[in-house]
């Protein structure tokens, strides 16, 4: 069966009701993916708002387009931010700023938000430039890293010096409804989801999208990590404490009926992807950027940086995940460049 998506898009500065006090807004980003999409919940005596877009001039007016447009002048209570990517955090400084309000983030994301913005200005350190250079990077292309590093607090207002936590199973009544925490990981340290079984609505952020999968990384700051797990992990996971009913919510697409297909899609496709890594570190070894072509359906070059950095880190999750479940390994040559082989 197809995913049904119910609703239509909003126009820019308006928003598309999606359930009883509850709202789709979508804004720009300029980005490949061009849009991300936030949710506003009536929460009593104003408006609570999950996500808030990266940090442009753009996204701003966009803000004050909303602001304009509102027949509901009540004002904002609080922001939630589903994980610390700029799509997802870049405005929640500003927006907490403007309207006094807390924002509600689990620990690890806001923590490894403030740690990832203090790369701010500094020079990429030796052991990423290190990491890049194991996967198979050219001395180009880690010219370009080095040049770029440290861009992430660009796309984030400050963060508010204090926050408060969401945890995973907590229970929070917004407005006149109880959601749940459900927290994921893999694509971000500690991704939160609400769910509210009443409404049967699921904010899914970037742990369930309906065309797209989401990036799941390993970066130099953690090289041996393994992601992989807890992304599949988190799939399984959704799949147990949520019902197949919801209308999910996500960051990116529309909303969609069908949560159980997609979860059991994205599971499929991962596994996959993963067979086919293994047949290609079967037939001879491969540097991380030589694992490409089994990985990915669209050409990688150097001359995409950004693309290169993403699908670097997401083959290094692959190589990392069938490394701990024994079905890899690898070796350094005399250069420091890691050559990965089956087991």
């Amino acid at each position: 069966m197809a995913l049904v998506y119910p609703h239509p898009i909003p126009a820019r500065g308006q928003s598309t009701e999606v359930g009883p006090g509850l709202h789709w807004i979508r804004l720009p980003l300029p980005y490949a993916l061009d849009h991300i999409n936030i949710y506003a919940l009536d929460d009593g005596e104003g408006w609570a708002v999950v996500d808030t877009g990266s940090r442009t001039d753009e996204v701003t007016a966009t803000w004050r387009e909303l602001f304009a447009n509102q027949q509901d002048q009540r004002p904002m209570t609080r922001v939630f931010v589903t994980h610390m990517h700029p799509d997802h955090v870049g405005m929640a400084g500003w927006l907490t700023r403007k309207f006094g309000v807390p924002l509600w983030m689990t620990r690890l994301e806001y923590l490894h938000c403030r740690v990832m913005v203090g790369d701010t200005g500094r020079a990429a350190p030796p052991e990423a430039t290190a990491f890049y250079h194991r996967a198979g990077w050219s001395e180009a292309a880690i010219e370009a890293y080095q040049a770029r590093f440290g861009n992430f607090g660009q796309h984030i207002h400050a963060l508010p010096e204090h926050f408060t936590r969401l945890q995973d199973g907590q229970r929070l009544r917004i407005g006149a409804h109880e959601w749940q925490v459900i927290i994921g990981a893999g694509h971000s340290p500690e991704h939160a989801c609400l769910y509210c079984p009443e409404l049967r609505r699921l904010i899914s952020g970037d742990q369930v999208l309906p065309r797209i999968s989401s990036n799941v990384s390993v970066y130099p700051i953690e090289p041996g990590a393994d992601p992989m797990s807890d992304w599949l992990a988190s799939i399984d996971k959704l799949r147990r404490l949520v019902p197949d009913d919801v209308l999910v919510l996500p960051s990116h697409n529309e909303p969609f009926t069908g949560l159980h297909e997609r979860l059991d899609a994205l599971a499929r496709g991962q596994e996959e992807a993963l067979q086919r890594l293994r047949e290609w570190l079967g037939a001879a070894p491969r540097r991380v950027v030589d694992t490409f072509p089994a990985l990915f359906s669209r050409e990688i070059t150097e001359a995409k940086s950004a693309l290169l950095g993403m699908a670097t880190g997401e083959a290094q999750a692959c190589l990392n995940h069938l490394l701990a479940r024994g079905e890899a390994q690898f070796t350094l040559d005399a250069d420091g460049v890691a050559w990965w082989r089956g087991p």
